[in-house]
């Protein structure tokens, strides 16, 4: 719901705004769409854009810019703003003038927020809604069952939905508090993997797209379900593409040797490969950036069907945490060693395999390992 600057039907360049969306306030709006809007936000439409920056004590300028940010379309100067608008626009300015966060924070704030809430919104929609009420019942149209379902689960959902927030946000905090220093709070060494499905352009152009949307969908549940079961965090999902982080490397690979095991078990699906690299991670708004980011990217590309590859750092990160052997030669030492003494064997998890050395785009030469199991008795 953003508006010009000026208070007025144009912008600061002189350009007039377009005429008022389906969603300003004239007389056209449907008014079912209207009851709707209505229920769940609960509040009337009020204000236009200037008056509602004017009532929050916000400048013009800095309430257009925390619209933006939160991802309103242009409205012009149509009375379509309520009483939570200003509330909104008050909060995030109290908290600039009380000096708790920037102006720049607060606009960052208000982006990631209405980032993430515009796609849960989408899905909710799309997929949630529109299952409930197809078909519609006879004689209503969709717009009409749907006020009904809206109206016994918004607060259910509203309160699921903060709930779910302040159960990430403390396990956030808590990697944090736990973080060794400042810096790393913000470049902290991660382990970085990329799990892409293969083949998957080929397949978009044989099968149907609900066929298509079922088989991403399937895939994306498995992944996000096996990252958070295993400690990792799923960043974002990319259609045939998942990328995740892990604070310790032997949590990543686990990971990602389950996502290949799980997906090579069901008929369905097709082959996966696994990408991963360890190292200074730059974290922000959610995502993660850097060359360790675009190493395990790479890593993905070149990676055989049905396995998964490594960097160098991983694989010292694994050795070191005696996660995985030096060598499979260095094992067995470590074994025969044991058995003289009358002591049990390291029980590595991992084993490792170097594979040939060989350029990268934009990353230089690179020597990749190949990571798979070992089994109980220290073989691979």
């Amino acid at each position: 719901m953003t508006v010009d600057d000026t208070g007025s039907g144009a912008d600061g360049d002189g350009r007039v705004d377009p005429e008022p969306g389906p969603d300003s306030g004239d007389s056209g709006d449907d008014p079912l769409a209207l009851r709707l809007e209505g229920l769940i936000l609960g509040a009337e439409r009020r204000y236009t854009p200037f008056q509602a920056a004017r009532s929050a004590g916000v400048s013009m300028e800095l309430a257009s810019r925390f619209w933006r940010a939160m991802g309103f379309a242009d409205i012009g100067q149509a009375k379509a703003l309520t009483e939570a608008d200003v509330l909104a626009l008050r909060r995030l300015a109290g908290l600039v003038e009380a000096g708790l966060l920037s102006e720049a924070m607060a606009v960052q704030v208000a982006r990631s927020t209405g980032q993430t809430t515009a796609r849960l919104a989408e899905w909710q929609i799309d997929s949630f809604l529109e299952g409930l009420t197809e078909p519609p019942e006879p004689g209503m149209t969709r717009t009409e069952v749907t006020y009904p379902i809206v109206e016994l689960l918004l607060p259910e959902l509203q309160e699921f939905l903060v709930y779910v927030w302040r159960r990430q946000l403390a396990a956030s905090a808590g990697r944090v508090v736990q973080a060794g220093d400042d810096e790393e709070m913000v470049d902290r060494r991660l382990a970085v993997g990329f799990a892409d499905l293969v083949g998957f352009t080929r397949l978009t152009r044989r099968m149907e797209e609900e066929e298509l949307g079922e088989l991403v969908e399937a895939f994306e549940t498995t992944a996000a379900d096996l990252v958070a079961a295993r400690g990792g965090r799923l960043i974002k999902t990319l259609g045939d593409e998942v990328l995740y982080a892990a604070d310790d490397a032997g949590t990543a690979a686990e990971i990602a040797l389950l996502l290949v095991e799980t997906m090579a078990n069901d008929a369905t699906m097709p082959e996966l490969r696994v990408g991963i690299a360890f190292g200074t991670v730059t974290t922000r708004m959610g995502d993660v950036f850097g060359t360790t980011v675009n190493l395990a990217s790479r890593l993905t590309s070149i990676a055989p069907r049905d396995a998964v590859l490594v960097d160098t750092a991983f694989a010292e990160e694994l050795i070191r945490t005696r996660d995985a052997p030096a060598s499979e030669a260095a094992a067995a030492e470590e074994a025969a060693a044991a058995e003289k003494e009358g002591e049990e064997p390291p029980a590595y998890r991992f084993a490792l395999q170097p594979m040939w050395q060989r350029p990268v785009r934009g990353l230089g030469v690179v020597e990749p390992w190949l990571l798979s199991r070992r089994g109980t008795g220290g073989e691979s």
